[in-house]
């Protein structure tokens, strides 16, 4: 698509490939998707901080957004302090493994004194529903520390024990930079009516047969409003930059945070963000182009003068 431009493309790869070819031929711009390998909640930020240290400009947000949202719950701390809803919620530590789970296993047989049940457990430094299965719906302080336990174990992180905020779940899509501008609201909603529905990593996996996706979000005027502010604070607040895909789910018309991807996925079929883009009449090349053309005017460089430009993705 880059090519269809008029751009120069390369593919800069991982760790040591990459840092060669940054250094052997620096590109007038990269476009980051770059997610990082491991489980450090860093990870995200590595290519970024690299970019920076070399001076090379590049999409997206800066290393301290990178880690900031991939950490769920410094994410709603801080959206939190904007003012924006969050569902109540408790990590535990890597660290404290399964001995910590085990002895506060008195305090989850009294939801009232901790968090109401059903609640939802959940790697603290993924994105993407990585490690949210349908197992991560805990309706029962009994079941909570087998899941916690489980998770510790697969994950090698910690762990985030997070109220269900019972409703609906939307998607929004926000692009752009002084001003942001949201242009997407999605509606995810299970194809076969549930009591509890968790957007997991198996419904994700069948998506075509288990999810129905509306986008624009058929929502009260004062919902989507809202909505839409609560967006614009969690993009503001955290920092981000060019674009983002910010999670929610609504309970009695407020919008509750659960989390912003700076990296929102690009799979020209399956990626969340694409789908929202088909469903308001935009091809994945323009979708694309909306994310490159806004970082190219951040950045000061004029669209038509780089045409010939030499543009790298750096990709993991």
């Amino acid at each position: 698509m880059f090519r269809g431009l008029g751009h120069e493309v390369a593919l800069l790869g991982d760790g040591r490939e990459l840092i060669e070819r940054l250094l052997e031929r620096a590109p007038d711009l990269v476009f980051n998707f770059a997610e990082g390998q491991g489980v450090a909640r860093s990870r995200e930020a590595r290519v970024p901080a690299l970019l920076e240290m070399l001076g090379i400009p590049y999409t997206g947000s800066d290393p301290l957004t990178m880690s900031t949202t991939l950490d769920k719950d410094c994410a709603k701390r801080l959206a939190a302090s904007a003012g924006i809803a969050v569902p109540r919620a408790l990590v535990i530590p890597s660290s404290a493994g399964c001995d910590a789970a085990t002895s506060q296993r008195k305090e989850y047989h009294d939801p009232l004194s901790w968090l109401p049940f059903p609640v939802v457990v959940k790697p603290a430094w993924e994105g993407s529903s990585k490690g949210i299965r349908s197992r991560c719906l805990v309706k029962s302080p009994e079941d909570l520390p087998d899941v916690i336990d489980s998770l510790h174990r697969e994950q090698r992180q910690p762990i985030m024990v997070e109220e269900y905020i019972a409703g609906d779940e939307v998607t929004v899509g926000v692009i752009g930079n002084d001003p942001p501008e949201v242009f997407g609201i999605m509606r995810v909603s299970p194809v076969m009516p549930t009591e509890h529905f968790v957007y997991s990593l198996e419904i994700k996996r069948d998506y075509r047969r288990q999810v129905c996706y509306e986008c624009p979000a058929l929502l009260p005027t004062e919902t989507t409003t809202r909505v839409k502010m609560a967006a614009l604070q969690a993009y503001s607040v955290l920092g981000c930059r060019d674009v983002s895909r910010i999670d929610f789910r609504i309970r009695d018309g407020v919008p509750y945070f659960l989390e912003v991807n700076p990296l929102p996925g690009l799979n020209p079929e399956d990626s969340d963000l694409v789908i929202m883009a088909r469903l308001l009449g935009w091809s994945h090349s323009r979708l694309v182009s909306a994310i490159l053309d806004v970082a190219l005017r951040r950045l000061g460089m004029d669209a038509a003068s780089e045409q010939a430009s030499r543009l790298a993705a750096a990709a993991n």
